[in-house]
């Protein structure tokens, strides 16, 4: 395949693919690979299926070719009779989160470009995921990490070989820093919500589950976010499926944020707290995102599929972790916020109990030790 070049789609810009390819459009915009391929004919039973190279199983509907890979992909789909819904347990995948998705493809195409060093800025599981496919392809990495990142996330990097840069303030001066360097020449921007491959990698959330479902979807999918990263290529991917007449409709996206940072949500239903003093959630770090980078795109997605979004404060996610530790399913606390926006969900009437319905479990309790 050929190297797709970049576009923007808000202003129409288009930029060369290149080791020094710009990280943004001129016009502030994030950017966007060209147009994924559209694959025809009836698409192949999952079991007959070769998923023996994972999510790369559906190459013919990315964007990039595989280069760098330890077999993410095709996590399991299990039933969750308490939620009355079924997870897709993305926490099982190589480096311990869903991000592993997003590093297969963006260090394939820095490999493909012939990039020496790749930079990102991540509060821990991105982090972790560039670090790690970074190993993996033999390239340099710098992680940019808050002042405070969890030890068990900062070890992960170091030990994938990778460079940590801890930056003290808020979120926002961990990115500015990573950009900073990026802007400096100091290497490629791998990052998890700028760079238009990693929504590559999350697009084939949809396009697994799908598959894994007899190729249908389900009424609505469940999403924690911050950024947005597997939301947008969720939606991304079921939009795909669409177009190519493999499903006949999208789920609903709906959407968990934390209160206090929880933007998306302020444009749609809000706060929804156990109590007037739930109205701040500090132990989703995973998701404590101000300003998302897609912003516009994401609220676009969430409003085309007719989903919702709302915020949630820490006691109801942090006795939704308890209960999903004691069911089985150890996950990190950021985890939590999707199945916790489920049940509210049901309460506010936006789902009915009848509805098929799938959560993903993002990240694994195992990084946060």
């Amino acid at each position: 395949m050929t190297l797709q070049n970049l576009y923007c789609q808000a202003c129409g810009a288009e930029y060369d693919a290149g080791p020094d390819e710009p990280w943004r459009c001129s016009c502030g915009h994030a950017l966007d690979l060209e147009t994924p391929p559209l694959p025809e004919g009836e698409p192949l039973p999952v079991s007959q299926l070769d998923t023996r190279r994972g999510l790369w199983t559906f190459h013919e509907f990315l964007p990039v070719d595989r280069a760098v890979t330890l077999g993410e992909g095709f996590t399991p789909v299990v039933d969750a009779g308490r939620w009355d819904a079924e997870f897709k347990l993305e926490y099982v995948s190589p480096s311990g989160s869903f991000k592993d998705r997003g590093a297969t493809t963006t260090l394939s195409r820095a490999a493909a470009l012939g990039v020496d060093k790749v930079i990102e800025d991540s509060s821990g599981n991105a982090g972790a995921a560039i670090a790690t496919y970074a190993a993996r392809a033999g390239i340099e990495a710098d992680v940019y990490v808050p002042g405070d990142v969890k030890q068990s996330k900062l070890m992960a990097i170091q030990r994938s070989g990778a460079r940590p840069v801890r930056v003290e303030g808020s979120r926002e001066d961990v990115t500015e820093a990573a950009v900073d360097a990026v802007e400096s020449g100091e290497g490629w921007y791998a990052s998890h919500a700028w760079n238009p491959a990693f929504y590559a990698g999350t697009m084939t959330f949809a396009l697994e589950l799908a598959a894994q479902r007899d190729w249908t979807v389900p009424d609505a999918v469940v999403l924690p976010v911050g950024h947005g990263t597997l939301a947008l290529g969720a939606y991304r991917g079921f939009d795909l499926l669409e177009r190519a007449g493999i499903v006949d409709r999208l789920p609903r996206l709906l959407v968990g944020q934390a209160a206090g940072y929880a933007p998306i949500a302020d444009e749609f239903r809000g706060l929804v707290a156990e109590d007037e003093d739930d109205t701040e959630n500090e132990i989703a770090d995973g998701i404590q995102i101000s300003e998302p980078a897609r912003h516009a795109q994401l609220t676009a997605a969430i409003e085309d599929s007719g989903g919702d979004a709302i915020a949630l404060g820490e006691h109801v996610v942090e006795n939704t972790l308890d209960t999903l530790h004691r069911d089985g399913f150890y996950v990190e606390p950021t985890c939590a916020v999707a199945p916790a926006a489920l049940t509210k969900y049901r309460e506010l009437g936006v789902v009915d109990d009848d509805e098929d319905v799938v959560v993903a479990l993002t990240g694994s309790g195992l990084t946060t030790l």
